[in-house]
């Protein structure tokens, strides 16, 4: 990876054109989040690339917690941010199986994730270079 690009990867689940609730808040913080951060890093000459991946019922069935996924620069971002990967019920577009969350100091759920922790943990990302 270039010193020059920070890449944000967001996975979620679409099915039916819908995204569940959770996916939705998500991507309107990343959204926010992103920019935020050119407004930051830009003038420094760090380009962020967002890539935004669709998982399908399939792959949400084998594996749920893809679903809401943020991997920046190749990392989770619950590994800059010390937390952990939880889940919960969600909505009927995700069916009965529970759904991502995020864990921070082991006890503060977020179902879906705000721009501050995005912003957190790709600011840490790029410090760690």
């Amino acid at each position: 990876m270039s010193n020059n690009i920070l890449k944000i990867e967001w996975e979620r689940l679409v099915s039916e054109e819908e995204t569940c609730p959770r996916c939705h808040a998500t991507e309107t913080e990343l959204e926010k989040a992103i920019l935020h951060l050119q407004s930051l890093l830009n003038p420094s000459g760090i380009q962020i690339v967002l890539e935004k991946r669709t998982i399908t019922p399939e792959q949400f069935k084998e594996n749920p917690l893809q679903s809401n996924r943020i991997i920046i620069n190749g990392r989770l971002l619950e590994d800059y941010l010390h937390a952990h990967t939880g889940k919960s019920p969600c909505c009927s577009v995700c069916g009965p199986n529970d759904c991502r969350t995020v864990i921070l100091n082991g006890k503060e759920i977020y179902e879906s994730i705000p721009a501050e922790l995005i912003i957190k943990a790709s600011l840490m990302a790029v410090s760690n270079r």
